[in-house]
């Protein structure tokens, strides 16, 4: 086989061809309103769970548990792909994102069987974000205790 050389014009022709033009003006103001959105549905679910009689510490537990289980669902059912293609970055709410980050590849490997599939994919994200946020926190347990 022998190499091939493609000149910078032509490398940059190619990429123009293959690249299209991201339209800012809408992507932008669709990913604040959509993420702005989900931080409004969390504070409702807040207030709500106060309302309720929960104390301000119990109620915030159970947004996050309940804007994870919301998250996992609607990726289940096929909708949180839906509102990400329009949406971009604003369904990266650390939460909810991430809850989808770790039910989305299980699903993908879910007819590989409970363990070899489901089990073994629904780490390939969370993983490595539970250890280096592990690092992370001993790093700064160290810092503070050295500090103080």
């Amino acid at each position: 086989m022998t190499g091939m050389s493609v000149s910078k014009a032509q490398y940059e022709k190619m990429y123009k061809r293959a690249s299209k033009p991201t339209h800012w003006q809408m992507t932008i103001p669709k990913a604040f309103f959509v993420g702005g959105g989900i931080c409004v549905i969390g504070q409702g679910l807040g207030d709500a769970y106060k309302y309720f009689g929960l104390e301000q510490k119990t109620a915030l537990l159970c947004v996050s548990v309940t804007l994870v289980f919301l998250s996992a669902l609607t990726t289940a059912l096929g909708w949180y792909e839906k509102l990400a293609k329009h949406a971009g970055a604003g369904t990266l709410v650390p939460i909810t994102g991430f809850a989808n980050a770790v039910a989305a590849p299980a699903l993908e490997f879910k007819t590989e069987g409970f363990i070899t599939g489901l089990g073994a994919k629904i780490f390939v994200i969370c993983g490595p974000v539970i250890l280096y946020g592990t690092l992370a926190g001993v790093i700064y347990g160290i810092i503070y205790y050295v500090m103080t």
